[in-house]
C-alpha cells in the first residue's frame, strides 16, 4: 500500500508540471489556456507556438506517462501499481497542483504511458497512425485511429485486464474532453436527447 501512495504521488507531482507554461514563459508567447481552444497541450500549441516550441510541449507531455510508469516499474513489479501511476499523471496533467488545477485533456500523457505499460501493442497502432498518414495525409484522424484500437491490440497481447485498466485510464480523457466542451453539449449529443427533441417537434401543434 505504501509503494502505491507513493507512486500515485510521484505521477500525480510528474503530471503537475506546466510544461507548456514553462514554454510559453520562456518564449514570450502567450498562456495557452488564453488563445486557440484555451487547452495547455500540444495541439493549441501549434497554432502559437514555433514547431521547436510545440515539440518541447509534445515531448514534455509525452515523458509524464513514461517517467510515471518506469518509476512505478522500478519500485513494484505489481502491473496494477503500474497503471495507478499511468493514472496519477494523466489526473495530474489534467488537474496540475502547479497550474491552479486547469491542465490539459491528458492525451499525451496517456500515450506515454501506454507505450511503456505495452510496448508491441503501442508499436502496432504507431505503425496504422504512420501508413494512414502516407495514404491520407491526415494525422488527426489517423491518431483517433490508432487510440481507439490501442486496447484491442492490447487485449490480444496482454490480456482482458490490462485492457479493462487502460479503458478506465482513457475515461479520464473522455471526462476531460466532456468538461473542455460543457456538460450540456455532451447531454445534447446523446441519443435519448435527440430522441426527446424529435418528439417534441412530432407534438409541436403548429405544424
Amino acid at each position: 500500500m505504501s509503494v502505491a501512495l507513493l507512486v500515485i504521488a510521484i505521477g500525480y507531482l510528474l503530471g503537475s508540471i506546466p510544461v507548456s507554461d514553462i514554454v510559453a514563459h520562456r518564449a514570450g508567447a502567450p498562456n495557452l489556456r488564453d488563445v486557440g481552444d484555451q487547452n495547455p497541450g500540444f495541439w493549441n500549441s501549434r497554432t502559437v507556438f514555433s514547431r521547436n516550441q510545440s515539440l518541447a510541449v509534445f515531448v514534455g507531455d509525452l515523458l509524464k506517462g513514461v517517467l510515471s510508469v518506469v518509476t512505478a516499474q522500478e519500485l513494484s513489479d505489481r502491473w496494477q501499481v503500474w497503471f495507478l501511476a499511468a493514472g496519477a499523471s494523466m489526473i495530474g496533467h489534467g488537474w496540475p497542483l502547479f497550474a491552479r488545477f486547469k491542465g490539459g485533456r491528458s492525451v499525451l500523457t496517456w500515450a506515454g504511458a501506454a507505450i511503456v505499460l505495452s510496448p508491441l501493442p503501442a508499436a502496432f497502432c504507431l505503425l496504422l497512425i504512420v501508413l494512414f498518414w502516407a495514404a491520407t495525409r491526415d494525422f488527426s484522424h489517423g491518431v483517433r485511429i490508432g487510440v481507439v484500437l490501442y486496447p484491442f491490440a492490447q487485449w490480444y497481447a496482454d490480456g482482458v485486464w490490462w485492457a479493462a485498466a487502460t479503458g478506465a485510464l482513457m475515461s479520464i480523457i473522455g471526462v476531460r474532453f466532456a468538461m473542455a466542451i460543457g456538460i450540456d453539449s455532451v447531454l445534447a449529443a446523446t441519443p435519448l436527447s435527440r430522441w426527446r427533441n424529435n418528439a417534441t417537434q412530432d407534438d409541436d401543434p403548429s405544424e
